[in-house]
């Protein structure tokens, strides 16, 4: 009776680990706007105005809409997976190398990327890291940023509220 008895909590304690996890990723799935009154823009780049995150397994889907010159919009996707591999793409004429890893603790997506670009001097790059946590209570996703081009740091973070009527 006791290994009966044993063997069930242990099933129970394996079903709520597992649901807390998987229940921590959906978090971030569906679309996401950004909310520009919160946020901190990045001078002089392009800014990520809505991101669309899908989360199945190990696998990350996104798909990146930023603002360009004369209001048009610039859209991109990566598939990555969460474990730190390192993925190549071509992001309108640009290299760009990505590794995203999910933080359990932090309950937080980590993702760093170099994108590769001509600039006055020649080849340049530009790199950002970035933080993704969503607040539950009140479904804001949160990405905080630090970019560094050209030896210049920037600071700051994209707030998103969740599209409606999109999950």
């Amino acid at each position: 009776m006791k290994r009966i008895a044993s063997t069930i909590f242990s099933v129970l304690i394996f079903m709520v680990i597992t649901l807390s996890a998987s229940g921590q990723k959906s978090d971030f799935q569906g679309t996401w706007k950004l909310d520009r009154v919160k946020s901190t823009l990045p001078a002089n780049l392009p800014t990520l105005n809505g991101i669309t995150i899908n989360l199945k397994g190990d696998s990350l889907l996104t798909e990146r809409v930023y603002d360009g010159q004369g209001g048009g919009e610039y859209p991109f996707t990566e598939n990555m997976t969460l474990d730190g591999k390192e993925y190549k793409l071509t992001v309108y004429d640009m290299p760009r190398k990505v590794k995203v890893t999910l933080s359990d603790q932090e309950k937080a997506i980590n993702l760093e990327s170099t994108t590769t670009f001509n600039g006055p001097d020649g080849p340049s790059d530009f790199l950002c890291k970035e933080t993704w946590k969503v607040d539950k209570a009140t479904n804001i996703l949160t990405i905080n940023y630090v970019n560094t081009v050209s030896g210049s740091e920037e600071n700051g973070a994209f707030v998103f509220t969740k599209a409606e009527g999109v999950k």
